[in-house]
C-alpha cells in the first residue's frame, strides 16, 4: 500500500533512481553518473532545438530579428 502511495507521487524516472539507492559508490562515480545524467538530457535538449529549428526554419536571421525584438511589456 505505502509503494502504490509513493509510486503515485513520484515520476518513473525518480522510481528507477530509487532503485539505486542500496549501491554505495564512490565520490567519483557518483561525479560520473551526474555527468552521465547532464549529458544525456543536455542531448535530448540540443536535439529538440534541432528539430524545432527545422520546423521552423529558424536561421541566423531569425536570431537577428529575436536580438532587436523589445519584449517586455509595460503596465498601463
Amino acid at each position: 500500500m505505502a509503494s502504490s502511495i509513493v509510486s503515485s507521487r513520484l515520476s518513473n524516472l525518480q522510481m528507477e533512481l530509487l532503485k539505486l539507492y542500496p549501491y554505495n559508490v564512490s565520490d567519483s562515480e557518483l561525479q560520473d553518473i551526474r555527468k552521465l545524467l547532464a549529458d544525456y538530457f543536455a542531448r535530448k535538449v540540443d536535439e529538440e532545438m534541432s528539430q524545432l529549428w527545422e520546423e521552423k526554419e529558424w536561421n541566423e536571421q531569425t536570431i537577428e530579428t529575436w536580438k532587436n525584438e523589445h519584449l517586455r511589456r509595460h503596465n498601463a
